[in-house]
């Protein structure tokens, strides 16, 4: 015996099966698909959730609230944060620097939530009015940053 004799198994190969190929071809007429239906017709692609004809599950479950595309999601810090902090001037790169805030998302935003006794100055996307307020009587400076993290700035007013 030699590599010249071998020889897959009697039944292991089959000549492969043409279909769609006429009467001859001994799939016959339909091809094996049938004669009517969906699934009988050429492009046939089941949609996605297809469940035979029953209602599918998306459509039977009821749909609920609202999604609002424009939503922002800030980084919030309170001004109690704030004077529990060391130094007196506070940026959002600071703080994401020093591990106060973990992302920043559309921005960061002062809350007024506790008492601030010392003069800081904190630069911010969006101030609470209270936080405002508080940073000010303190004798310390907030300056609101226009520009959006991400590169995007706000949009331009449109010409009139």
């Amino acid at each position: 015996m030699n590599l010249s004799n071998l020889r897959p198994p009697k039944g292991q190969k089959h000549k492969k099966q043409r279909i769609g190929q006429g009467m001859g071809s001994g799939r016959g007429k339909y091809s094996g698909r049938g004669a009517k239906g969906a699934k009988s017709i050429s492009g046939y692609s089941k949609m996605r959730g297809f469940e035979g004809g029953q209602m599918p599950l998306h459509r039977r479950l009821p749909k609920r609230g609202f999604t609002n595309i424009f939503h922002k999601e800030y980084a919030i810090i309170n001004v109690a944060s704030l004077e529990a902090l060391d130094g007196d001037t506070f940026s959002p790169e600071t703080l994401l620097e020093r591990g106060i805030i973990k992302k920043l998302n559309s921005g960061l935003k002062v809350l007024g939530n506790g008492e601030l006794t010392r003069k800081i100055s904190v630069r911010a996307h969006v101030f609470s009015k209270s936080a405002l307020e508080k940073i000010q009587k303190a004798g310390g400076s907030a300056e609101v940053i226009t520009k959006a993290p991400g590169g995007a700035g706000p949009r331009p007013a449109p010409a009139s």
